[in-house]
């Protein structure tokens, strides 16, 4: 067994070990309709922690022919598949781990040249009749091994993008550029290759990469189609492990959910797992990922990042154009690259439908608030964000001066004064002002309700009698009775008619000509009109 070219199954049996374990192994039947194909060349990119390596490690202790992965497989789903055995263990697999040999390798400078050398060594012995030269390349040597036993090859690199994000130096970055080149373009190597599958946090990267890498096929966060149930836990996978270890699935939702792909809710695994572990619902992101990431590109402060992050973090979403991103580290020219590049990295999600972008989940929040502390820019939206808690309060004792107060503040501070006016502003100036709620709140925007739509419903994940339903309508150079009135005339409450819990009204009128809010709260009684 060897460490690069036909390894053996162990980390996918570590894997297996692990008290929580997703079977992904269908996964496997989708990639098994690529091999030997013209679109056999794959790219899946992910935010770190969703599963790419374990995905990796699953597809080469499948395929490699350095061991024998029945008992591994068998009691798994893929085995259900008529042509399992077809393609199991019946490949030269070489898996590089490219992340821990840039970290690992003292001599980085010459990283592609001492992987290399390895590859080959290992080579030598499992072909030995076989006389690779001193300057043979891998590419060559692999063409060399197809050309004498017509046996194909599998290559599987992790981290690909690696020496793209480390932003390494002009030498090193050659060097792996005439690597990837070697392995991936040549006519004459693609029959030796069966299929080619790379992991990495960044799409393919448009520049200079890209003309080595044009013919790979990828899947991104940004839209993964059919193999988008495989990297990260989908919707069912994380209700059953809620089920089986007593962890309010709702509330998990709220935390880790919010990556939405073709059809699918996915979640962030390994927080869903950390959550399982330790039975506590926690920010498990900042263990292995830093808010900094968030602070330094928001530093940016490219024309409209400033209000669509505030739009964010009061829970809305906001366009962004993810086309024109380079997926470099250095790039950027726009928010629309900040967006992407933090879609990619996990702390945004894309609505590939609607193309926006949004906070995903609770989780994901705590490090946008971290890091906006951390920015000047954002110091009258901090103080805003950690009065909300108190509004709150205020709102549930039906204190209408404070919650009108509280208004005014935010109002001013989303909008410019030629956007003042504007019924947006009036809501994100209301999401603001409630995103502590955001905690122990599921909010609802324009709810179909009674005889049309409520402007916005918070009803909390867990009811209790300090903790209403509430339904807050708007109005514009009305009155805040007039917008309570609405509620009642025309029933929105209806849409809580199975709701158990407390509930209040909130009615908020905005006169534009003093700039000023009005507030009426009103608990409502079941039973009445």
């Amino acid at each position: 067994m060897s460490i690069y070219l036909n390894p053996g199954y162990e980390n996918f049996k570590i894997t297996l070990s692990a008290d929580i374990y997703v079977d992904k192994t269908m996964m496997i039947d989708k990639i098994n309709r690529f091999i030997d194909k013209g679109n056999k060349y794959i790219c899946m990119s992910r935010p770190r922690r969703f599963g790419k390596t374990i995905a990796g490690n699953m597809l080469s202790a499948y395929y490699s022919k350095g061991c024998d992965s029945h008992e591994l497989f068998d009691p798994l789903k893929i085995a259900s598949v008529p042509d399992y055995e077809e393609k199991l263990n019946q490949y030269n697999v070489i898996k590089i781990d490219l992340n821990s040999e840039y970290q690992n390798t003292e001599d980085r400078e010459n990283l592609i040249k001492i992987l290399s050398e390895d590859i080959k060594a290992e080579m030598r012995e499992v072909f030995p009749t076989i006389e690779f030269a001193d300057d043979d390349t891998l590419a060559r040597c692999i063409l060399k091994a197809y050309t004498a036993t017509r046996e194909t090859f599998i290559i599987i690199i992790d981290e690909y993008d690696v020496l793209v994000r480390e932003q390494v130096s002009d030498t090193l970055f050659t060097k792996y550029l005439s690597f990837l080149n070697g392995l991936f373009k040549s006519d004459t190597l693609r029959p030796a290759i069966s299929l080619a599958y790379l992991t990495g946090i960044l799409p393919v990267v448009r520049d200079k990469v890209q003309s080595k890498l044009n013919n790979f096929r990828e899947y991104t966060i940004l839209n993964a189609v059919q193999l988008a149930e495989y990297v990260g836990f989908t919707s069912d996978e994380v209700k059953t492990l809620c089920e089986e270890n007593g962890v309010d699935f709702d509330e998990c939702k709220s935390w880790y959910d919010g990556y939405r792909q073709n059809g699918y809710e996915i979640y962030n695994p390994e927080s869903v797992v950390m959550c399982i572990d330790e039975h506590r619902f926690d920010s498990y992101w900042s263990r292995t990922s830093t808010y900094e990431a968030i602070a330094e590109r928001i530093r940016m402060n490219f024309d409209g990042t400033r209000d669509a992050v505030i739009r964010m973090l009061a829970g809305e979403e906001v366009d962004v154009g993810v086309g024109r991103f380079m997926n470099t580290m250095t790039s950027f020219t726009s928010k629309n690259d900040v967006f992407t590049y933090l879609i990619h990295l996990g702390y945004l999600a894309y609505n590939l439908d609607e193309k926006t972008c949004r906070i995903p989940n609770l989780e994901v929040r705590g490090e946008w608030l971290y890091a906006i502390e951390t920015e000047p820019e954002y110091a009258q939206t901090n103080r805003i964000i950690e009065a909300s808690k108190e509004l709150l309060k205020e709102t549930i004792a039906g204190n209408e001066d404070a919650v009108a107060k509280a208004l005014d503040i935010s109002h001013i501070h989303v909008t410019s004064n030629r956007s003042y006016n504007n019924e947006d502003a009036l809501q994100s100036a209301i999401y603001l002002s409630y995103i502590y709620a955001l905690n122990t709140y599921v909010c609802t925007k324009e709810m179909t309700a009674g005889k049309g739509f409520a402007d916005v419903v918070y009803v909390p994940v867990h009811p209790a009698p300090e903790r209403p339903a509430m339904i807050i309508e708007l109005k514009r150079n009305r009155s805040a009775e007039s917008a309570i009135n609405q509620i009642r005339g025309k029933k929105y409450f209806e849409a809580l008619r199975h709701y158990q819990g407390n509930l209040l009204f909130v009615g908020i009128n905005y006169d534009e000509e003093d700039k000023i809010h009005t507030c009426r709260i009103e608990r409502f009684e079941k039973g009445g009109d």
